[in-house]
């Protein structure tokens, strides 16, 4: 196995949220509630799983592996990784802001929710597949065994510090209750 195939799995799991959260915003876009604490579950997992936990494997371990091997981090699939890292978390921001004022009953905040939502929800879809047929692509290429080796250590020891095994289990067991709340087929 292959820290890009770790990565990868990682995406499967973030594309359920993906699914999740459309699906919500549509509900929301044709005038359907959701749950007062949604956004704020969502925010939750997107935060430490996808940005603390994933993102953090890649940009404090995979991008400068990668780099030691001659990708440029500027001007390169890198700097684009990155910036859409940095716009992602903007988008996340706007949930973060309308899941709050939900739980303080403005409805209004659905909307800017939802809008958020869909936002993020595509770019990540892009981001992943840009990762998964490109970048990791280009990763396994450059990166030799022993890279690959050292990179699959520091990403279990990642997961642990900032996941554990029980935080893992509970945002897999977050994505089964939303996707039955929801009616998405897993």
């Amino acid at each position: 196995m292959n820290a890009t195939d770790e990565l990868m799995n990682d995406h499967r799991t973030i594309e359920r949220m993906l699914t999740i959260l459309n699906t919500a915003a549509s509900k929301a876009d044709a005038g359907q509630d959701l749950p007062p604490d949604f956004f704020t579950k969502v925010v939750d997992f997107i935060r430490n799983f996808a940005d603390k936990a994933h993102h953090g494997k890649e940009e404090d371990n995979l991008f400068p592996a990668m780099e030691k091997r001659g990708i440029p981090r500027q001007g390169g699939p890198i700097a684009v990784m990155l910036n859409e890292h940095d716009l992602g978390r903007t988008y996340v921001r706007g949930m973060d802001d309308a899941g709050h004022r939900l739980m303080r009953g403005d409805r209004e905040a659905l909307t800017l929710g939802a809008k958020n939502a869909h936002a993020y929800a595509d770019l990540l879809a892009q981001h992943i597949r840009k990762e998964d047929n490109i970048l990791y692509a280009m990763a396994d290429r450059v990166l030799s065994q022993s890279d690959q080796k050292n990179l699959l250590t520091r990403f279990s020891e990642i997961d642990k510090e900032r996941l554990g095994p029980e935080k893992r289990q509970q945002y897999m067991s977050l994505l089964d209750e939303l996707e039955r709340e929801l009616s998405i087929k897993a």
